[in-house]
């Protein structure tokens, strides 16, 4: 059963998510406080989607996701927000969200952001193709699907490995936002490209000697990226 994680502090809000995940078939695990939602995934290991609210009673959705990820890099993180400020958009991504769906959505875009996102993170179940990327000092093993640099593992969330493995497999080649979007987060996800930009931001501070100036990713002005090294 595929298990996703509601965390939505409005009861009949959250009954709503609910209604609709059950119709498309995924088990739900609900929590109204974000302490309640960081126990219940200790308590669900199976949990494999979660649907974090950001305005919650104790800590807001922010937080429940850095800790998620300060612990777990493969569950997928999708932010449930009223806000349409562009800036909540890009906190809630840089906090290692996957994605954002903002208030009113209707349940089909919901589960269909879910669908998107759990094809993505179950690719992490699947026998990778055997072998390894390196590219100085870069070692991607497709194995296990780890980076590490100089020797030191860099931790990454499924998005992040999914772009460096796209940017290794085409070192100088210059790649499109969109084209970037439909390898990484596949031809069917419904975000914007700003999520290019962001989770490409992210990255960099983990990769990068100096993420201001990087010399790894490098953007090609007005029309994307490319792989540097």
């Amino acid at each position: 059963m595929r298990k996703v994680l509601v965390l939505e502090d409005e009861e009949n809000i959250r009954s709503f998510v609910v209604i609709n995940l059950k119709r498309a078939g995924y088990e739900t695990i609900e929590a109204a406080t974000g302490e309640q939602a960081l126990t219940q995934l200790k308590n669900n290991p199976g949990i494999r989607v979660a649907l974090l609210d950001v305005m919650l009673p104790d800590i807001d959705g922010f937080e429940v996701c850095r800790r998620i990820r300060s612990t777990n890099n493969t569950i997928g993180i999708i932010m449930l927000t009223a806000r349409t400020q562009e800036m909540d958009k890009v906190t809630g991504l840089m906090t290692g969200a996957d994605d954002y769906v903002t208030k009113p959505f209707s349940p089909a875009e919901l589960t269909a952001r879910v669908d998107a996102l759990f094809r993505r993170t179950g690719n992490a179940d699947a026998a990778p193709a055997p072998g390894e990327l390196y590219q100085h000092p870069f070692l991607l093993n497709t194995r296990n699907r780890t980076l590490e640099k100089n020797g030191q593992r860099i931790k990454l969330t499924q998005v992040e490995y999914g772009l460096m493995k796209l940017f290794m497999e085409n070192p100088g080649k210059a790649m499109s936002r969109e084209e970037i979007l439909d390898a990484v987060w596949g031809k069917d996800f419904l975000g914007e490209l700003k999520s290019v930009d962001v989770n490409i931001r992210r990255l960099r501070i983990k990769i990068e000697d100096d993420a201001q100036n990087p010399t790894f990713i490098t953007t090609v002005w007005g029309f994307g990226y490319k792989w540097g090294v």
